[in-house]
């Protein structure tokens, strides 16, 4: 199958939390967020013509969250036609927190969230879930959206930073491009004695979250704040993966934290990392070894991964989130269950991962995608 790629969405963040309908209730009647995420379905209807031996099912699927993968589930949805034509997906970006909202309110079949459900520190998130579903709810890794410190310095084609100075600029203590620590690790480097001017995510974010999570791992002495969806260090705030990376790119001096995808679609600068073994660019297999080396933190097909942000592996670009597909194990409508299944299966596919380079993500690992095969194809 040829894999055809769609056009890029500019408005992406990295994350898509698509919520759970038909879960432990047959509604499916909106998607009730709103945000930069863009929506895109397959023709509607939903016999299997044209889909060999796949069980398409026949009711439309409807998912929400995780501006994150928004690029990436929209070129899976795309593709996805060749298998189920008659098969409808449809995904509005929202962010994470929207998603999970969606889903345990029963109104979209899954959810897309740059962080796993949570069920410590006062959060009822997986419970919420799996009252939902009246079944367990299973975190499955789907999308690895590396994180892109993306910049605006005119001539700097290179900039490599360690994550203690990383930490430094997003709190503010370090304000100019050409501070002496930017420098010590720039030899040769001409930088500019501009204002750094850093844009963060002013809406929740999974991928805040994560970034934080990152400083807070790598750079502990220089990072002190909590890892969170809210934003807790300087700058100025703007909306959503787009509004960061459009105020980067119209600011000399600009920096933020994004989806390499929508980093890229900005071409914007971005910062190689040191986190101990050496400056190491981002890529797909740079994300990918990072990936590799994470452990799962979940049960069964609970497939919740622990990431280690602050790992000094040879060629891992350390800054990245997974984002995770909600779903029920098993729908009060079994043709919800089957859609949701057939289309899963064609996103976690090799094929379909390795397309997804293209538009600014790392495919999923094979060892951590034959557990998520083996997870999807446990759905009911």
């Amino acid at each position: 199958m040829k894999i055809t790629r769609i056009g890029r969405v500019s408005s992406i963040a990295l994350v898509g939390a698509l919520a759970l309908s038909a879960c432990g209730s047959d509604n499916n009647t909106g998607s009730g967020g709103s945000g930069d995420g863009s929506s895109s379905a397959a023709q509607s209807g939903g016999d299997q013509a044209g889909a060999g031996n796949v069980d398409c099912g026949t009711k439309p699927i409807k998912a929400e969250g995780s501006t994150a993968q928004d690029n990436a589930i929209q070129e899976a949805i795309s593709t996805f036609k060749e298998v189920c034509p008659d098969q409808s997906v449809t995904y509005n970006g929202t962010g994470s927190g929207n998603g999970i909202t969606q889903f345990t309110n029963k109104q979209v079949n899954f959810a897309g969230s740059d962080s796993a459900l949570k069920s410590s520190d006062g959060k009822t998130e997986q419970a919420d879930a799996d009252k939902a579903c009246a079944s367990p709810a299973w975190n499955l890794p789907m999308v690895t959206g590396p994180i892109a410190v993306a910049y605006n310095l005119e001539g700097v084609d290179k900039l490599v930073l360690t994550p203690a100075l990383i930490a430094d600029i997003f709190n503010g203590k370090i304000t100019k491009w050409n501070d002496p620590k930017i420098a010590a690790v720039n030899k040769g480097t001409t930088l500019p004695a501009i204002d750094i001017k850093v844009f963060f995510r002013s809406d929740e974010s999974g991928t805040t979250e994560n970034f934080t999570k990152y400083l807070a791992a790598s750079a502990k002495e220089n990072w002190t704040a909590e890892p969170a969806k809210k934003w807790s260090g300087k700058g100025e705030g703007k909306a959503k993966t787009a509004g960061v990376t459009n105020a980067v790119k119209s600011t000399p001096g600009g920096i933020t934290y994004a989806e390499w995808s929508s980093a890229k679609d900005n071409q914007l600068g971005m910062a190689q990392v040191d986190n101990g073994a050496g400056p190491v660019a981002l890529t797909g297999e740079s994300a990918g070894k990072a990936v590799a080396a994470a452990t799962q933190d979940g049960s069964g097909n609970n497939l919740k991964l622990k990431l280690d942000y602050a790992t000094k592996e040879a060629g891992a670009y350390p800054i990245i989130l997974v984002t995770y597909e909600i779903v029920c194990s098993k729908y009060s409508d079994p043709e919800i269950g089957k859609g949701v299944k057939a289309f899963l299966n064609h996103f976690g596919s090799s094929e379909t991962q390795k397309s997804l380079e293209e538009v600014g993500y790392a495919p999923l690992p094979s060892e951590i995608q034959s557990k998520v095969e083996t997870a999807v194809n446990a759905i009911q």
